[in-house]
């Protein structure tokens, strides 16, 4: 290990740290990034298989409204025109997401707006409560029993391994109806995915900043802090703290990847299996994220998992117990030197665009412009 000194050691080549390493570089400041894993870019990782960028940690789809964010991931790689229109398989019928009038005929053969919501509302007013206690009772007081039943139930209940009555209605704080033919799965006005994937993107941030892989942070903590003047830190804040005052919750997932050697599996890259006797989420198929035309196919199937000491973490269960165990973690990190960033440090669901503006704003904030 050097014995250099540097303005920063980084604790993880995922986004959060790529962008505070970028960024500090920028302002004439060095950085060290360490990661325990292998390769740089977090889960955002691509694996080549067949000559297909494989997302090795689940389907990363960058959207954002922020055209300043969309015009600085663009600066490192263009991105493609790829637009999230998944599919919804129920005892093999397929619908399509999000909720909106192709939905609409598939479940109930209407073809106005007029019929739809005269459905909806019928089938969602003997279900209307005050406070809706649980998730089921949320999404039937919103959508009706047609949508809950077939496209939220089964799939909510294997992503968070709980039944819908045991889980907070705060998951579903709304479900968007769209009473038009558009399946464009998110409403923000930028989307797509990095040509040659998002290795290309997390190795522009990292160009010219020293990367160490395959470091244990934990085993070496001591003198690894002596490298640098300042700790970012993008793992586990729980982890960081010795567990002091608990274990936070996740979720996590395991993905089984397959080769097929035909040219297309299911004709779209995201199709998610909403019955719940069917274990695994949903199945991507890589190819279709950048109109690959590759002999092969490679498909990925994701099964929800409790997460554990030896699985990844990926959704934070923001319940009132996690929620109050982690406040108390954030406090005991605000009166700390180490800087906190990212999903796992904060202990927060985020995407890719509020990855990199959660960054951006941190290292001004600590930097100035």
């Amino acid at each position: 290990m050097s014995n250099k000194k540097y303005d920063f050691l980084i604790v993880g080549a995922g986004l959060y740290g790529a962008v505070f390493a970028h960024e500090a570089k920028k302002r004439g400041k060095t950085s060290l990034v360490i990661d325990k894993r292998e390769h740089i870019g977090g889960n955002t990782y691509c694996k080549k298989i067949e000559d297909i960028n494989v997302h090795a940690y689940g389907a990363h789809i960058f959207h954002t409204n922020d055209k300043k964010i969309w015009d600085y991931v663009n600066d490192f790689v263009p991105f493609n025109r790829y637009t999230n229109s998944p599919v919804a398989n129920y005892k093999g019928s397929l619908y399509n997401l999000p909720f909106n009038m192709n939905t609409f005929y598939q479940l109930w053969g209407v073809k106005t707006p007029t019929e739809a919501k005269s459905i909806i509302e019928e089938q969602s007013k003997e279900h209307q409560k005050n406070r809706p206690q649980n998730l089921e009772e949320q999404a039937l007081s919103l959508v009706g029993e047609d949508i809950y039943n077939k496209l939220i139930k089964g799939y909510s209940e294997k992503q968070w391994g709980r039944k819908a009555t045991e889980l907070p209605a705060f998951i579903i704080k709304r479900l968007p109806l769209r009473y038009t033919f558009d399946n464009n799965y998110f409403n923000d006005n930028y989307q797509g995915i990095p040509i040659g994937g998002y290795n290309e993107l997390s190795g522009g941030l990292l160009e010219g900043i020293e990367v160490q892989l395959g470091v244990n942070y934990f085993k070496d903590k001591e003198s690894l802090q002596k490298l640098a003047t300042n700790t970012v830190f993008t793992g586990k804040i729980d982890e960081y703290y010795n567990y002091e005052f608990g274990k936070l919750e996740y979720r996590s997932l395991r993905f089984d990847h397959e080769i097929l050697d035909i040219e297309n599996y299911q004709g779209n890259a995201v199709i998610n299996y909403t019955e719940a006797q069917i274990p695994y989420t949903r199945i991507l198929e890589h190819k279709h994220f950048e109109f690959g035309q590759q002999k092969k196919t490679v498909i990925t199937k994701e099964y929800p998992l409790e997460a554990s000491t030896n699985l990844e973490p990926y959704y934070p269960i923001n319940d009132e117990k996690n929620n109050t165990m982690y406040s108390k973690y954030k406090k005991k990190g605000e009166s700390d030197t180490v800087i906190f960033g990212g999903r796992l440090a904060e202990y927060k669901y985020y995407d890719m665009h509020q990855v990199i503006g959660a960054a951006l704003a941190k290292i001004k904030n600590i930097l100035g412009n």
